[in-house]
């Protein structure tokens, strides 16, 4: 009879705990819920480091892109630039107020049907990175709240505040003081040809598939230059600095030998200061319309004329 009483009590508690379900399968028991919000198409006006800046001293610059709309407790809709439309992605709850969609993870700080706040995260292995990569807020708007009660327009909202342009004002001063300070431009530096013997090609690295964004295009700038009839053939690749007035610096010649490095840098800046500054325009980077130094890795190749 003992024994019994306690087998029932045993199946009693099983049922129970299965009943009660975990904060895994039963959202209800979780911080947020997704349900209230569903349906909502949400644009993101916002996104900022913790200082609330949208730029970080090494000119990277948040841009506000994203589109969401829950679909249920375990789908989220993103919109996709490359596809033009809403694609479903499955919404994983993960652990505290953490989620993951679209190959991202978010920490959910706020839901309500005007605004979503989520923090985006960098998860190494099950540890959430505590550096800059961890360092971002997303805020998103209802498009009925952008529509009907800000009466504005979602791009307008977008653009960097006046906060952001004073902090870049104030990078920018500092940086200009010394050919040996930089920050990336939102606006890269520009060589604009003044001769047909000379062509200039920006180099693209944006790869998707190994999440190169087009940031990378404005954070590590590449160029090559190409210069006709030239005193002799020459091919030098280097990293340089163009100040806020197009002046080059170079500062480092890559693919030579440690012993040729000095000399080699001389001869690459002769080239930056007779060839390049005489055949072309160059137009110093810029962020939100601020002159600044800029760092670029810059190809110089000449071919003299070839003898009859």
């Amino acid at each position: 009879m003992i024994k019994n009483t306690i087998y029932l009590s045993f199946f009693v508690l099983l049922l129970s705990a299965c009943k009660m379900g975990t904060k895994t399968s039963d959202p209800t028991l979780r911080d947020f819920t997704f349900e209230p919000v569903k349906g909502i198409r949400y644009v993101e006006v916002k996104r900022r480091f913790k200082d609330g800046y949208s730029f970080n001293k090494e000119g990277f610059m948040q841009k506000p892109s994203w589109i969401i709309e829950v679909v249920k407790e375990d789908t989220m809709s993103a919109w996709s630039p490359q596809k033009h439309r809403m694609q479903n992605f499955y919404l994983q709850y993960d652990h505290g107020n953490v989620y993951n969609f679209a190959a991202e993870f978010f920490k959910v700080k706020h839901i309500s049907k005007d605004s979503l706040v989520f923090q985006r995260i960098q998860v190494d292995g099950k540890v959430i990175a505590s550096d800059v990569r961890s360092d971002v807020n997303m805020t998103f708007y209802a498009q009925d709240y952008i529509k009907n009660k800000l009466k504005a327009k979602a791009e307008d909202l977008q653009k960097p505040t006046k906060a952001d342009t004073a902090f870049i004002e104030k990078r920018s001063a500092k940086v200009n003081l010394n050919s040996d300070s930089a920050f990336a431009a939102t606006d890269p530096v520009q060589f604009i040809p003044k001769s047909k013997i000379a062509r200039v090609e920006k180099i693209s690295t944006v790869d998707r598939t190994n999440n190169r964004t087009e940031a990378y295009d404005y954070m590590f700038p590449q160029y090559i230059i190409r210069i006709d009839k030239a005193y002799k053939d020459f091919a030098y690749q280097v990293a340089a600095v163009v100040d806020f007035q197009g002046g080059i610096h170079i500062k480092t010649i890559y693919n030579v030998l440690p012993e040729n490095v000095e000399a080699k840098k001389k001869v690459a800046q002769g080239i930056a200061d007779i060839y390049v500054r005489n055949l072309f325009n160059v137009a110093p980077g810029t962020t939100l319309g601020v002159p600044h130094n800029s760092e670029i890795t810059l190809t110089m190749i000449g071919k003299a004329n070839k003898k009859p």
